[in-house]
């Protein structure tokens, strides 16, 4: 290859990014702009780089481990890092989630999850057991699975009829109720009753698994009602229904505790996680399931393999040496509760933009925040994206989906970078028309 030819950026195509746009105005992240300004991450890169970009001891382990074992296979063998992860992941767990399954990604364990959930009904000899409720406006990833239970509109209209058997719950986003709510919104846990019309309407035998991110993340920062989750968690057990939790967002700190399901003390089936597990340095994921789902699939199976599923670098050495570290410095940095500490700080700041321009609607749990702007009238959208492109100009990276601006920075933010944050905001929604 003739390195002196210029990069003309057409080669890579870019994930869930207007190409065409971003092509003729390129913004690029090197921990400075292009402009060579100083970036502050108001999302922890895409919601996972939880401990803070550059953390020694994370470069360090996977550093060393590539030296020492830079691939091995999980099928039929092992490496003692995957055992060691695991082992660390099952004493942060809550509840008797003690089983880890390794993916690579966000996407992978909820596909993952999925399949574990329609193979522990079969196990049981509930066979019948086969359709997946998810919920509209959720996001599960981009794996046909992922898709097919969530509900962004945009992520699934491409892509034909996707898996069959699926229902989806109603979202739980009412701004005409709940408003500027701190924290959980009063209004709404009901809505988890749709639940028992759909199992009225299939019959609970036909039904396998619920999945719900305990905070919608990718769709808006969408907060649980006050006892929503309870009731799921009553309706799917009385029921014989398995539920999953996506916290591949909510996962390791984002809300002050290791997971959302110890926020909510509510206790799932099956956990999907990614992101935070290795600090976004080297892509990897963890399902989790409880002891019963796992003693069910493998001691219901015959001779040999309990469950036919899994991928090359699922337990990846260097991603198990990297998972090691990040959670060796969430603990010895204390992160998790550096985050509950930050909670109430971070809630009273981001609420100090309700009188800003555009704002209609703010919302913040743990240290996640979704701003909601009015959408410009015949352009939606397009206002967000705005905001988005002058704070980056400002340096301030924040995520905008639909006219929603979503923040979840690293949890050793400061006191003083928040209020960067919210300075930064202010000035640009009065820029933004």
């Amino acid at each position: 290859m003739d390195q002196s030819l210029p990069n003309d950026l057409d080669a890579f195509w870019m994930p869930f990014t207007n190409n065409r746009w971003f092509k003729e105005h390129p913004r690029l992240l090197d921990y400075r702009s292009a402009t060579g300004h100083r970036i502050l991450d108001g999302t922890a890169g895409l919601w996972c780089v939880n401990a803070g970009h550059g953390r020694p001891r994370i470069v360090e382990a996977v550093q060393r481990q590539v030296a020492v074992l830079d691939y091995a296979p999980t099928f039929q063998l092992g490496h003692p890092l995957a055992f060691e992860l695991a082992s660390r992941l099952k004493q942060i767990a809550p509840g008797d989630l003690s089983h880890v399954f390794f993916t690579n990604s966000g996407s992978e364990s909820v596909d993952t999850a999925l399949k574990i959930a329609l193979a522990y009904h079969r196990a049981r000899g509930e066979g019948t057991r086969t359709r997946l409720i998810g919920r509209e406006r959720g996001y599960h990833g981009t794996g046909f699975g992922g898709i097919s239970v969530g509900g962004i509109v945009n992520n699934r209209k491409t892509f034909g009829a996707l898996l069959p058997g699926v229902d989806h719950l109603p979202h739980t986003h009412a701004p005409e109720h709940n408003a500027f709510s701190r924290g959980q919104p009063a209004w709404g846990a009901h809505l988890a009753d749709e639940l028992e019309r759909i199992v009225a309407l299939h019959d609970a035998s036909t039904i396998a698994a619920v999945i719900v991110e305990p905070v919608a993340g990718s769709t808006g920062v969408l907060v649980p009602p006050q006892g929503y989750l309870e009731r799921l968690r009553a309706i799917t057990q009385r029921h014989g229904i398995l539920l999953i939790f996506d916290e591949v967002i909510t996962g390791y700190g984002r809300l002050g505790t290791p997971f959302a399901a110890d926020y909510f003390g509510v206790l799932p089936d099956i956990i999907a996680t990614a992101k935070g597990l290795t600090n976004g340095v080297i892509p990897m994921g963890a399902v989790f399931a409880r002891e019963g789902v796992y003693r069910a699939i493998v001691d219901g199976a015959g001779p040999g393999i309990e469950l036919f599923h899994g991928y090359t670098y699922s337990g990846h050495p260097i991603a198990a040496a990297a998972g090691i570290a990040t959670l060796d410095t969430y603990r010895d940095d204390g992160l998790f509760e550096r985050a509950a500490t930050l909670a109430p700080v971070w809630e009273e700041a981001l609420h100090s933009l309700a009188d800003a321009p555009h704002v209609i609607d703010i919302r913040t749990l743990g240290l996640i925040a979704g701003i909601e702007l009015a959408p410009r009238a015949g352009a939606p959208t397009a206002r967000a994206m705005e905001a988005f492109h002058t704070a980056f100009d400002r340096g301030l990276l924040i995520r905008v989906t639909g006219d929603i601006i979503a923040l979840s920075p690293p949890l050793i933010i400061t006191e003083a970078e928040i209020d960067q944050i919210v300075t930064t905001l202010r000035g640009v929604l009065a820029e933004v028309a």
